[in-house]
C-alpha cells in the first residue's frame, strides 16, 4: 500500500463494514486498479465476495491474496474459514496449519483445527 494509504481501500472497507457490498466492491476494484499487487485489497475483495454469496470468486480472491502476502495471518485465517465453510476440510486444515507455522500460538487457528477433531 502507498505510504499515504489507498483512499479507495479505506472507503471499500467502510462500505463493507456498513453492509454496502456493491459500493464496497466498486471502491475495492478501484483500489486494485491503483495497486494491482496489493494483497490486502485482494483480501478485502475476497471477503466482500463471500458476504455476497459469490463463493467461487471469493475463494479465488482469497487464494490470490494468500499468494501475494504468504505470511499474512488474517488473510490465511479468512481463507481457511472460507474453505471450511465450503466443505473443503483438507484444504482448510492445511491453511490453519500454515497459520500455526507462522504464528504457533494463534488461538483462532487452534480453535478452527479443533473443529476437525
Amino acid at each position: 500500500m502507498a505510504a499515504v494509504g489507498n483512499l479507495h481501500l479505506e472507503r471499500g472497507i467502510a462500505h463493507k463494514l456498513a453492509g454496502e457490498y456493491d459500493a464496497a466492491l466498486a471502491e475495492l476494484r478501484a483500489a486494485l486498479a491503483e495497486e494491482p499487487d496489493s494483497g490486502e485489497v485482494m483480501h478485502q475483495i475476497g471477503l466482500v465476495l463471500c458476504f455476497t454469496g459469490e463463493f467461487d470468486e471469493s475463494l479465488e480472491a482469497l487464494r490470490k491474496a494468500a499468494e501475494m502476502q504468504p505470511d499474512h495471518v488474517l488473510t490465511l485465517l479468512d481463507l481457511g474459514k472460507t474453505e471450511a465453510m465450503l466443505g473443503m476440510y483438507e484444504e482448510a486444515r492445511a491453511t490453519f496449519e500454515r497459520v500455526l507455522a507462522i504464528e504457533p500460538g494463534n488461538d483462532a487457528a487452534k480453535k478452527q483445527l479443533a473443529l476437525f477433531e
